[in-house]
């Protein structure tokens, strides 16, 4: 059971130095209780105090590290089963799977496909994060780790889907760089597969015919001494597997049961093989509820676009507004000699409006100011976006250093500042953009007859 703040409290050194940031113990110890800040922000907690405090206030689950260099991601960690409740820390990731059972034309079309599907929205790189290897029982051992080969060539993370531990062993000898998960310990062949995990230092994927036989594993592998592991919610049925995930996520959480506090690996393909649609759909349902790692047959921008989209929209602060970093954003190939528009950081507006200038096809110098996160009309109202704002964002950026063109389209919602923007600008001429952005390529068209 996590401890209280004045369980915390009574372990510090109740001296109010305000060292850690906070103004009192008190407050700290509150703050640690809450998750929001870490034990080691109090430098004068002796190491007796850290130790007795860490395993008391850590996340019912369990924060896991898998791959390794720019491959290297974060699962687990999280406290809550709603975002509402608070911000969800680590999130899920997907994964494309190629198999020893498929054929070699069905692998290499996964394999083409991957470096194609990578793109970047609101500042986050969207791609394939996982490529899952499977080593379908009976296939041929040489096809599999022919696989594992390529696929640790693609500069992606693996996930080793064998249950054989011989062949597992050959197939970590070939990715071991990589860190990847190896998934197939079952109540049969954990003790040899866990022997596997501990000599390659790789996360191990736990699956049992029901929730009490995984529950039984897991634990013989912690008191192995192994809790870096991964919880596969098993392909028995669709609904087997979202129950599973939700039982697995409510036990750790809501019943502080740390036997299950580990991430989940679903695997989509197996739920619904050959059916991309289906497979899409389940994607979004477990993206929500409750799957680290989902593996799905291949994905497509189709696919693509609603999934990583409603992703990011679940594993964002819901108390802190999205936004883009702030700074010019050439569009359509835009130079020194483009035009300028100007709008706020606030995610939505940019990718609204960027979106319109990019359909117009004429050069644009897209400047993000820094407003807070707000919309216009919100950060204008708010003292955000202003005439002093944004010469002082035209002055940090260097703004007049780096464009020669001297035409700065403002959005059209905040008119009423264009002539304090020319008195703070001299020498550049201030137009007033329409109120809607799709009004924008009509507009540009317009301005370049």
């Amino acid at each position: 059971m996590a401890l209280k703040g004045l369980d915390i409290f009574k372990l510090t050194p109740k001296t109010n130095c305000k060292d850690c940031g906070s103004p009192t113990c008190m407050a700290f110890a509150m703050k640690v209780a809450q998750g929001a800040v870490p034990l080691e922000k109090c430098p004068h907690l002796s190491d007796e105090v850290k130790a007795q405090l860490s395993e008391a206030t850590a996340p019912p689950m369990k924060t896991i590290k898998v791959g390794a260099g720019n491959n290297e991601h974060t699962l687990g960690g999280e406290t809550v089963l709603f975002r509402h409740e608070k911000t969800l820390v680590s999130k899920n990731l997907y994964a494309v799977k190629v198999s020893s059972g498929m054929d070699d034309a069905a692998n290499e079309a996964v394999f083409a496909a991957i470096p194609g599907l990578d793109y970047e929205r609101i500042g986050e790189r969207m791609y394939v994060e996982f490529i899952y290897v499977d080593y379908a029982a009976g296939s041929d051992k040489g096809k599999y780790l022919e696989l594992v080969k390529k696929a640790a060539s693609m500069d992606r993370a693996l996930v080793l889907n064998c249950a054989d531990p011989a062949v597992a062993k050959e197939a970590l000898e070939i990715a071991k760089e990589g860190k990847p998960i190896l998934n197939g310990a079952t109540a049969a062949n954990c003790d040899e597969m866990n022997a596997l995990a501990k000599e390659y230092g790789v996360t191990l994927g736990v699956s049992g015919a029901d929730l009490n036989e995984l529950h039984d594993t897991v634990a013989k592998l912690e008191a192995a001494g192994n809790k870096n592991l991964i919880l596969d919610v098993g392909t028995a049925s669709i609904k087997e597997a979202f129950g599973n995930a939700v039982q697995i996520r409510r036990a750790s959480v809501k019943d502080g049961d740390r036997t299950f506090g580990y991430p989940s690996l679903v695997n989509i393909a197996e739920l619904a093989p050959g059916d991309d649609t289906l497979q899409a759909a389940l994607a979004a349902m477990f993206t929500l509820k409750y799957g680290s790692i989902l593996v799905m047959s291949g994905m497509s921008y189709a696919q693509a676009l609603p999934l990583y989209g409603l992703r990011q929209n679940i594993y964002t602060d819901p108390q802190k507004p999205m936004k883009v970093e702030p700074g010019i954003y050439p569009v359509n190939g835009a130079d020194e000699n483009a035009i300028c528009a100007l709008t706020v950081d606030f995610a939505l507006t940019y990718f609204v409006v960027s979106g319109e200038l990019e359909r117009s096809g004429v050069p644009v110098n897209f400047l993000i100011t820094d407003a807070g996160g707000y919309s216009v009309l919100t950060a204008w109202a708010a003292g955000k976006l202003s005439a002093s704002s944004i010469a002082k964002f035209f002055q940090e950026k260097d703004i007049e250093g780096k464009i020669k063109n001297r035409t700065l389209l403002i959005p059209g919602k905040v008119a009423v500042l264009k002539g304090e923007i020319e008195e703070k600008l001299p020498g550049w001429n201030i137009v007033v953009a329409p109120n809607e952005a799709i009004q924008i390529v009509k507009f540009l068209k317009d301005m370049n007859k």
